[in-house]
């Protein structure tokens, strides 16, 4: 994310910027963006859409200065409230033509309403340290007045219960940034849930068109989701990707688990890390007509690709043809809870499909995390351009099943090998369940592949989170546990053992004490003596008889 720098304030501001009251004099939203959304492609297209062909463009708070210049570029008209100083200039240095003005929101009074107001940073950063803050419903009324009837407000609101706030091992609210003087989570108007939101919007003089959940977490969303599109329900080929980690970033516990499951039963909108409602100014004479502008049932962001979501499936923007989504279970989810039951033979009859899938002409580019499978053919969730020479497909093969073997002793997860086993080791093992054979050799040219296609396993995968040390620690209590019990039981059997030896030792001292004794009685040596006579005589004869 770029940045707009600090700005010195020892010269004067640049001319196209207004001081309005309430301006912050040393403080940037900029300088540090940690706390600030990254809104990249979903968010550019979506306001691309909006911005009118005439009329006039507000955008309140902070911004990304991607989004920022988009929309001047494409704006006849545009202004920026901002409550730094040093980043209104340095704003309006980046733009002359711009109209920055510098202050709190609550005491700007522009001399004309917009036609599109952008507040995607939410409303949190248009306060000031000079005075206390505003509540939030009234920061929202404040900033609907600035909407002309007819005209539209995108708004971003943070969800204090979105999924990421569970995964998040730092505490949410109070991210140690200096701007946190006024956690919002005291706000008793603050919205508690997407009904809540409606009802804010509605009584600020504001219909909603639409309302979207975005994923997978408030830092750098890569999906918007609307409520439409959630209540159909996702496929996995599309939830799964939308549960990725990513970021440098202290976890709780998994999200690819957490945020399936919220997927999975129906919680996508109340639990989404932000929402972005698009609402609209309800004229003074009536609803008006607002269906200029088609707004997408969801937008999804994919590596450099991006996709709108339809009634039939997805399209690639700008001009892709609409396509299904494909249908089944991720791969990897399958092979996971296949290894958690142990169940060797549902892994070894998925792998066996897979190579002879590979063999008929499958994907390349594949990996278990990209896979679906609906129980007869496999599909891929997002092709990507192959190598220049195309590999063979146990060499492939060889590839997908070492990055599962990475994953999965990176999770933590259980599987029915021995625990000790390396990645590499375990990836030959399950070629060899898929009777597809491999060597170090094949190992050696499918990580120079996983390195051709990028993305590596090795780097892309991250420590392990709390709850997976944590599952860690207590499946190697447990196998100490009966490590111990095995180790207690076999010194009982040991013990025993060693008192029947020495019981043994001391009856066969015994008994050849005894024999000793009676070697030197009268009796057994009399006996030795007439016995050699008769052997001398059988010895005699066995010879003469030849």
């Amino acid at each position: 994310m770029e940045t707009g720098g600090a700005h010195v304030i020892t010269g004067e501001a640049p001319e196209n910027v207004r001081l309005i009251g309430g301006e912050m004099l040393l403080w940037s939203d900029m300088s540090n963006m940690g706390g600030i959304t990254d809104w990249r492609g979903t968010a550019l297209e979506l306001v691309g859409r909006l911005v009118p062909d005439s009329g006039r463009v507000l955008l309140v708070g902070p911004h990304p200065q991607v989004l920022v210049d988009d929309v001047v570029a494409r704006a006849p008209s545009a202004a920026v409230l901002l409550r730094s100083y040093p980043d209104a200039c340095a704003l309006g240095e980046r733009h002359p033509g711009l109209a920055v003005f510098c202050g709190r929101l609550e005491v700007f009074a522009a001399e004309q309403p917009y036609d599109l107001v952008l507040a995607l940073d939410g409303l949190l950063r248009t306060h000031s340290a000079e005075a206390p803050a505003a509540a939030w419903s009234e920061s929202l009324a404040a900033l609907a007045e600035l909407v002309a009837p007819g005209g539209r407000l995108v708004l971003g609101v943070r969800n204090d219960l979105g999924v990421d706030r569970f995964l998040e091992a730092r505490p949410a609210d109070r991210e140690g940034a200096d701007d946190q003087w006024a956690p919002h989570g005291f706000d008793p108007s603050y919205p508690s849930g997407p009904e809540a939101l409606d009802r804010g919007l509605e009584s600020a003089g504001l219909r909603v068109r639409r309302c979207y959940a975005a994923y997978p977490g408030r830092q750098a969303p890569r999906a918007l989701l609307s409520r439409e599109a959630l209540a159909a329900g996702l496929p996995d080929a599309l939830a799964f990707p939308l549960s990725a980690r990513g970021g440098d970033r202290m976890l709780v516990a998994d999200p690819l688990r957490l945020t399936r499951l919220v997927f999975r039963h129906g919680l996508g909108e109340e639990l989404a890390p932000l929402w972005l409602a698009v609402a609209t100014a309800v004229p003074e004479n009536g609803p008006g007509d607002d269906d200029d502008v088609e707004l997408p049932l969801g937008l999804v962001e994919e590596g450099s690709a991006l996709y709108e979501l339809t009634g039939g499936g997805a399209r690639r923007l700008p001009d892709g043809e609409e396509l299904p989504i494909p249908a089944g279970r991720v791969v990897e989810e399958i092979l996971v809870e296949a290894c958690a039951r142990e169940d060797v033979r549902t892994v070894r009859e998925l792998l066996a499909r897979l190579a002879e899938w590979l063999e008929a002409g499958g994907d390349v580019t594949a990996a278990t995390d990209s896979l679906v499978y609906d129980g007869e053919r496999f599909a891929a969730i997002s092709p990507a351009a192959g190598p220049s020479t195309p590999p063979g497909p146990k060499v492939v093969l060889c590839r997908i099943l070492w990055r599962f073997a990475v994953r999965l002793l990176a999770a933590g997860h259980h599987h029915p090998w021995p625990w000790p086993l390396e990645a590499d080791q375990l990836a030959l093992t399950l070629c060899g369940m898929a009777d597809r054979p491999c060597d170090q050799g094949d190992l050696d040219r499918a990580r120079k592949l996983d390195v051709e296609l990028g993305c590596p396993a090795e780097v892309a995968e991250h420590a392990p989170t709390y709850r997976d040390l944590l599952g860690a620690r207590d499946r190697l209590a447990d196998q100490l546990t009966a490590a111990l019990a095995r180790i207690s039981r076999l010194e009982t059997k040991l013990s025993y053992r060693e008192r029947e030896l020495v019981r043994a030792k001391a009856k066969l001292r015994r008994t050849q004490r005894k024999a000793s004794a009676f070697r030197r009685t009268l009796g057994y040596r009399l006996s030795r003596r007439l016995a050699r006579p008769r052997r001398v005589a059988r010895r005699v004869i066995r010879l003469l008889s030849g």
